[in-house]
């Protein structure tokens, strides 16, 4: 399809989404969408996309003992941490660290954490993937990110942190909606969705290619497969999963 026919559907979006581009223009939207529309939203997604990606989250996080410190602890530092929708994949007596760019998920962050009694919560941090100074450095034995890099402000410099933080010989699990193949219809609908989706839902990109953010970075071992998730009516269907090694 042409440019002209993604910038005329685009167009048509934008004005079914009139009201929030109001609100946006008028400085209301983003704090509204961070506090309340965002929290709410994701948590409703999380629920349908932990339906449908139980399976692969199983397989995904069953070496995770694999990577237990030599002192016998496991160490996770989880990525937009959001509603808790991974914690009930990680081993019993793990040490989780939370991390969100966005304090107002309390409600949702609670409720995982009383139903996931299992692993032992160490602290939650307000701080950006790009910017997690307050994790020292070598100090995590797996970071753990879903659905969080297609949002970051910097791919590139949220694995630069992430590298920082693990220490040698730690993993990175990563599961991430990216772009489709350029030739197919997903993406022709994605290029469509992108302007009015990053706006409602708290700056997500739908064509990002993360992974050759991950092949560029400098991981010893990186293990992936790009994968099609079922959630129809979205174009968030592709998917990449993986871990990699520091």
């Amino acid at each position: 399809m042409t440019e002209a026919s993604i910038l005329f559907f685009r167009a048509c979006l934008a004005l079914l989404a009139m009201p929030i581009y109001l609100l946006s223009f008028l400085g209301i939207w983003e704090p509204l969408c961070k506090k309340i529309c965002f929290p709410f939203f994701l948590e409703k997604l999380s629920a349908i996309h932990e339906r449908k990606t139980k399976k692969q989250k199983q397989e995904l996080f069953r070496n995770l003992p694999d990577f237990t410190s030599p002192s016998g602890e496991l160490k996770l530092l989880e990525i937009g941490t959001g509603c808790g929708a991974n914690f009930q994949f990680y081993p019993p007596g793990c040490k989780v660290t939370c991390t969100d760019i966005n304090p107002n998920f309390q409600q949702g962050l609670s409720r995982s954490m009383n139903k996931n009694q299992h692993i032992h919560y160490e602290r939650f941090l307000v701080a950006a993937g790009e910017d997690l100074h307050q994790v020292p450095s070598g100090s995590v034995d797996a970071v753990i990110c879903t659905l969080v890099l297609c949002s970051v402000r910097n791919v590139d410099g949220t694995l630069k942190e992430v590298l920082r933080v693990l220490r040698p010989g730690g993993a990175f699990y990563f599961l991430e909606h990216v772009a489709a193949d350029h030739s197919s219809w997903m993406y022709f609908w994605q290029q469509i969705c992108y302007p009015t989706w990053k706006l409602i839902f708290d700056g997500c990109c739908l064509t990002r290619k993360i992974w050759k953010n991950l092949e560029q970075a400098n991981f010893s071992e990186l293990k992936f497969q790009h994968i099609s998730i079922a959630l129809p009516w979205t174009p968030i269907q592709p998917h990449v999963i993986g871990y990699a090694v520091k």
